[in-house]
């Protein structure tokens, strides 16, 4: 015997108290307690319940909601998306590649430089616009996004996390702005793919930075001051500074106090967001007094590409590797930080500091508001004095408590 289909009447539409009442075949009348009356249609794709709003009891009557909800059965049949049917946008062109542009577009503004923007758009485009790209979101399934993760999830598992993640927030998007999925999005993590793969933690290894012995910096640099170009400049001016490479490749001569001997870097090109006084030794100051003199008109970068540009990372690293072959530029700082540890008596709060490290300890950091620039100042010079040494025999340099 066929199972009997409930049927609203359109006096029930009008007096049914709040909740969700089904009329059969999709179709849902959804009140709210404030008495807003919408139509749903509800349907299983792959065992997952997805919902898409129809409209208003006011926009739409019963017999209009029950004609669409015929018609969007009729599409489930034929294997189509039931959402085309409907007066949106994303039914006539908003697949997911579009909304992918849109979510950037929406973030970009907050978030801090251009490569971020740069490493959502490659991963996205790289990964996930092949397979899915011309689908719409509704469309994506879970199948789709193992198909896309699993086979980078145990070799490149931080780029196939934060893809896992990208990938989300799109589809969370379209179910805000669009409607494509219900409560269910194929790429959420907790109950969803956790039980299809590992955690990332338990499948990759943290892969510090290849560094020098602190011990070979002073041979380091030693070679360094024979090559007379920009990027070895640049280069002696990273470690001496134990910055990062971008911040001192991005550094602006508005930023260098040359009477103070200071480097103040803004809050938006530091990683943590804070901004940043750099205590200058006398070859960091030579280095700048160098660059002064190759400064093309009014320039504003300090370390320039040939072509007036920002000079490239590749060009610091070959330079580097023309001399220390199996090091990285940001290694430097583990260098500077195992120098400070194991040759000095300066407090871990001040190597930390010019290491421009945020404290973890949250009562500690509430505590410690200044920046120990003078106690910093003489850390620095210590370095300097080290870089310019033979390396061989180091004098321990009194730190302050």
């Amino acid at each position: 015997m066929a199972k009997r289909i409930a049927i609203l009447t359109a006096r029930q539409v009008d007096t049914l108290a709040a909740g969700f009442h089904s009329d059969g075949g999709n179709l849902y009348l959804r009140v709210k307690d404030s008495g807003a009356r919408s139509w749903v249609f509800r349907y299983k794709v792959a065992g997952a319940v997805s919902e898409l709003g129809i409209g208003s009891k006011d926009d739409r009557s019963l017999a209009q909601a029950r004609e669409l909800a015929g018609r969007m059965r009729s599409a489930l049949a034929d294997g189509d998306n039931p959402a085309v049917l409907l007066n949106r946008r994303i039914a006539k062109v908003m697949k997911f590649e579009d909304c992918a542009d849109e979510v950037i577009k929406n973030k970009s503004s907050g978030w801090r430089n251009a490569k971020h923007t740069a490493q959502w758009a490659a991963t996205l485009q790289q990964y996930a616009i092949p397979t899915i790209g011309k689908k719409l979101p509704a469309d994506v399934t879970l199948a789709d996004v193992k198909a896309i993760l699993l086979p980078i999830w145990t070799t490149k598992t931080e780029t196939a996390s934060r893809l896992r993640q990208r990938i989300e927030a799109v589809l969370d998007f379209a179910t805000v702005h669009e409607g494509a999925h219900g409560r269910y999005n194929p790429a959420r993590w907790k109950g969803n793919l956790d039980h299809v793969l590992p955690k990332p933690s338990k499948v990759t290894k943290r892969v510090h930075h290849a560094a020098a012995p602190y011990a070979d910096v002073p041979r380091i640099m030693s070679a360094l001051r024979e090559k007379d170009f920009v990027s070895a400049y640049c280069l002696r001016f990273t470690i001496l500074t134990a910055a990062r490479s971008g911040e001192v490749r991005g550094a602006l001569w508005g930023e260098i106090d040359l009477n103070a001997k200071t480097w103040t870097i803004p809050a938006h090109r530091m990683k943590a967001g804070n901004m940043q006084r750099v205590p200058l030794s006398d070859e960091a100051m030579q280095i700048l007094l160098k660059m002064q003199e190759w400064r093309l008109g009014d320039s504003e970068r300090v370390f320039m590409s040939d072509r007036g540009g920002l000079l490239s990372d590749v060009a610091v690293n070959k330079t580097l590797h023309s001399v220390a072959p199996d090091v990285t530029t940001h290694g430097f700082r583990s260098s500077f930080r195992m120098w400070g540890a194991e040759v000095t008596s300066y407090p871990s709060a001040i190597l930390e500091a010019a290491l421009a490290h945020t404290n973890p300890n949250e009562v500690e950091a509430s505590y410690q508001r200044s920046d120990l620039f003078d106690k910093r100042r003489e850390l620095m010079t210590a370095w300097g004095n080290y870089c310019a040494s033979r390396g061989n025999v180091v004098a321990l340099v009194r730190g302050a408590a």
